[in-house]
C-alpha cells in the first residue's frame, strides 16, 4: 500500500471518529467530561478544608493537588476506556466485518483511532486546565520545562493508553459486555494509582501492584509538573522516578502494540 495513501485514509478516519464520538453523550460524559466533573466535585467538598502539606511553608489546596492526577486519568479514560469499549462494540455489530470488506487498511483505521485520541485528549486536558487556573484557582506553572515535560509524558501517555485500548478491546466476547469488562479495570487502577488517595497511604503490596501498571506513572509524571518540588518527599523513595516512569510507560507501549497485532481481527471471535 502506499504510505500517502495510507495516511490520506488516517486523516479521513480521525475526523470521522471526532464526529462519531462527540455524538455519543455516554462517551462525552463518562471519558471528556469525567475529569472536570470529579474536579469540580473535590474542589467544592473540599473548599473549606485545610491546605494539604508537604513540609514547612509548603502547602496547596485540594483542586491543585488532584489536577494532576486527573489529567493522567484522562488519558486512561479516553484511550484505554473509550477505544476499548467502542472497538469491542464495532465488532460486535458487525462494523469492523464491514470495515474488512472495504480497502482501508488496518493501519489507516488505528491512525483515525489514536488520532482521535490524541485529539479528545489535547482539548479535554486544555479544558480542565483553564477551569483549573479561572474557576479554582490553580496556578499552572510558568516553566517552560515542566511544560515540555508535560508535553513528554502526555504524548507517551496517550500513545500507551491508546495502544492499550486497542488491545483490551479483544477481551469481551459481546460487545455488550464491553463497558461491565473494562471499566472496572480502569475504575480501580484511579484508586490504587494515586489520583484520588495518596499513593504512600496504600500498604507497600497495593503500590507494588500498581507501578507495574502505566497510570500510576502518568499521575505521578503529572504531579512532578503540577505540585511544588517538595511533593517528591510523598513519593516512594522521596522522588518523582520520571526515569522509571518513562520505562514503564514505554515497556506497555511496546507490549501494547504488540498485543494489538496479535489479536485485531476485522471479525467477531465467533464468526
Amino acid at each position: 500500500m502506499n504510505p500517502a495513501l495510507g495516511i490520506r485514509l488516517g486523516a479521513h478516519r480521525i475526523v470521522y471518529e471526532l464526529r462519531s464520538y462527540f455524538r455519543a453523550p455516554d462517551s462525552v460524559f463518562f471519558t471528556f467530561l469525567f475529569p472536570i466533573v470529579m474536579l469540580a466535585l473535590f474542589s467544592v467538598a473540599f473548599s473549606s478544608a485545610a491546605d494539604i502539606q508537604a513540609g514547612p511553608g509548603v502547602s496547596v489546596d485540594y483542586a491543585t493537588y488532584y489536577l494532576p492526577g486527573l489529567v493522567a486519568t484522562g488519558f486512561l479514560l479516553s484511550g484505554t476506556q473509550a477505544l476499548g469499549v467502542d472497538i469491542a462494540g464495532e465488532r460486535s455489530d458487525g462494523t469492523l466485518k464491514r470495515l474488512g470488506g472495504t480497502p482501508l487498511p488496518v493501519v489507516s483505521y488505528f491512525v483515525g483511532k489514536i488520532g482521535m485520541v490524541l485529539v479528545t485528549s489535547i482539548v479535554q486536558t486544555a479544558l480542565l486546565l483553564v477551569i483549573a487556573g479561572v474557576v479554582f484557582g490553580v496556578d499552572l506553572p510558568t516553566d517552560g520545562g515542566a511544560w515540555a515535560r508535560f508535553a513528554g509524558i502526555m504524548l507517551l501517555g496517550v500513545a500507551t493508553a491508546s495502544v492499550l485500548g486497542i488491545a483490551i478491546s479483544a477481551l469481551p466476547r459481546e460487545g455488550r459486555r464491553a463497558t461491565a469488562t473494562i471499566v472496572p479495570v480502569v475504575l480501580v487502577l484511579q484508586f490504587i494509582s494515586g489520583v484520588y488517595l495518596p499513593f504512600t497511604q496504600l500498604p507497600d503490596w497495593l503500590q507494588t501492584v500498581a507501578s507495574v501498571f502505566p497510570l500510576r506513572w502518568m499521575a505521578s509524571g503529572m504531579r512532578s509538573v503540577f505540585l511544588p518540588d517538595a511533593f517528591a518527599s510523598a513519593e516512594p523513595g522521596g522522588a518523582w522516578h520520571l526515569g522509571l516512569g518513562t520505562l514503564v510507560l514505554a515497556a506497555w507501549l511496546v507490549v501494547g502494540t504488540v498485543a494489538c497485532l496479535l489479536t485485531f481481527r476485522w471479525n467477531r471471535r465467533d464468526s
